[in-house]
């Protein structure tokens, strides 16, 4: 019988994904990352716990709105910034910072880049990062020891169906693949059960964003990502190629209203997972970090 995991998440680039990573973003966060973003934040309403303490992983990228919607809603707790490229530390502070005239001021405590407390936070937000994680697993075992024991991780990414219609136009043609596979949300509940979280709840819909012409939806795609497929095209595309994509892109990828602008679907997974308390399996000897004692003692002391 084969012992491989069920969910093999798709192949990536690392040396692209890494590059990607490290590319700063423009002055704005990327509409489409905004809005699932504000949509994240709407499915807060739900969960009843009230974070301390919260932090934010990427908001550059991730959506600079996202985040002061957050901070709105938590406008009590502490909250920390997360940004793993150093790189991108300067320009994701100037950013958020609020200038004494602003309102943000007085809407929720102003983000920290300061260690999060070594517990971990009551609440991780992650909008829209995980489909262009190389290794995403590693990345899930990250932010499970982020997440402080009772906390809860809420993220969102591309899925499957993502750039559908382009990925098709590809295949037709004959061209390499537009795009690197996405995930199934059911794969990824599977990945958050494994890193040690519980309780996962993934829910998914679809997004249609539609253009005037091919020059306005691809400057869009390329501030959404790049293609981490490792069978890409290896080279730069000639006009030729470019000038065939422009005149394909209406006609395979039409709006449905007859407008003659060009659609394309983005699926959206959320999720939510919860982080219990660490269990040690009773052997005759068993290592637990300082950290899970810590955890153990104070449950123990209040009776849990």
């Amino acid at each position: 019988m084969s012992t491989e995991p069920a969910h093999r998440p798709p192949t990536i680039d690392a040396t692209a994904a890494a590059r990607w990573a490290r590319l700063a973003p423009g002055p704005e966060s990327p509409w489409l990352h905004e809005e699932v973003g504000r949509r994240m934040e709407d499915r807060l309403q739900w969960i009843k716990a009230k974070p301390r303490h919260w932090a934010d992983w990427a908001p550059l990228r991730g959506g600079l709105e996202a985040h002061a919607l957050v901070a709105r809603r938590y406008r009590d707790a502490a909250s920390f910034v997360i940004e793993p490229e150093a790189a991108l530390v300067p320009p994701t502070g100037k950013a958020l910072a609020a200038p004494w005239w602003s309102a943000r001021r007085w809407q929720g405590s102003q983000p920290s880049f300061d260690a999060p407390p070594e517990e971990g936070v009551d609440l991780l937000w992650a909008n829209m990062a995980l489909h262009m994680a190389s290794d995403p697993e590693t990345l899930i075992g990250e932010w499970h020891r982020r997440v402080a024991t009772d906390g809860f991780l809420m993220f969102s990414c591309f899925g499957p169906d993502t750039l559908m219609e382009l990925r098709a136009m590809h295949r037709r043609f004959g061209w390499p693949p537009a795009s690197h596979e996405f995930t199934d949300m059911h794969d990824w509940g599977d990945m958050l059960v494994g890193a040690g979280f519980a309780e996962p709840v993934m829910d998914m819909e679809r997004i249609v964003l539609t253009w005037p012409n091919a020059d306005a939806a691809l400057a869009e795609l390329r501030a959404l990502g790049r293609n981490l497929h490792p069978g890409r095209f290896p080279a730069l595309r000639g006009k030729t190629w470019r000038s065939a994509l422009a005149d394909a892109l209406p006609e395979l990828a039409p709006a449905e209203d007859g407008s003659g602008q060009i659609a394309l679907t983005f699926e959206i997974i959320y999720g939510h997972a919860f982080k219990p308390a660490p269990r040690v399996a009773v052997s005759i000897e068993s290592a637990v970090s300082l950290r899970e004692m810590r955890e153990m003692l104070q449950r123990s002391r209040q009776g849990l």
